[in-house]
């Protein structure tokens, strides 16, 4: 084993295009990484911006439902926060 070592010569050119390829697959990686997360952004925000319309359609199309809807949402938030103020005493 040490006959090996010996009989290669030792170079500094081999280690350092190691690391270039380690250091460019890296940035590879994370550049990939940046591309999908703004990608998945990019598609949240296009769902949100429908979700919000459909829900602008919805209200103007059945107000009272609407109406209903926030009221028994608001009841159910406020039983739910009451519950949890009894139960800390």
């Amino acid at each position: 084993m040490l006959a090996n070592v010996l009989e290669k010569p030792a170079t500094v050119e081999n280690p350092l295009r190691e690391v270039s390829k380690i250091s460019s697959r890296v940035t590879d990686a994370v550049e990939d990484g940046v591309r999908s997360a703004s990608q998945a952004i990019r598609q949240s925000r296009h769902a949100a911006q429908d979700a919000i319309e459909e829900a602008k359609h919805t209200v103007k199309q059945r107000p009272l439902q609407a109406m209903g809807t926030v009221f028994a949402a608001g009841v159910l938030a406020g039983t739910f926060l009451a519950w949890i103020g009894f139960r800390r005493r």
